[in-house]
């Protein structure tokens, strides 16, 4: 079970704006489904049907946000959603609504 922790204000504003974005929200998604083993760049890109430049772009917005972590195994990227955060900000809302 992931614990949600306190998240501030700025750490939640990043979160929803790295996932107001089409591509990145269904990136996180096909993460968030893989669970903690995550999946290589490659793999990613070739499921989503993406440029591996473009693919970059998103990840690296992911990671910023603290939705995603990045790994290196061997030569590959591994890339795994972190529930922590969203776990967070699912914390964050309910408190708003307190």
């Amino acid at each position: 079970m992931v614990t949600a922790q306190p998240m501030q204000q700025e750490a939640a504003i990043a979160a929803f704006g790295a996932l107001a974005q089409p591509m990145r929200l269904h990136l996180y998604r096909l993460l968030a489904a893989e669970g903690a083993r995550g999946l290589s760049a490659g793999v990613i890109a070739e499921r989503l049907g993406v440029a591996p430049s473009s693919l970059s772009f998103h990840l690296t917005n992911l990671v910023e946000a603290g939705l995603i972590t990045q790994t290196r195994s061997g030569r590959q990227l591994i890339y795994a959603a972190a529930p922590a955060t969203i776990a967070g900000l699912r914390k964050y809302l309910a408190d708003l609504a307190r």
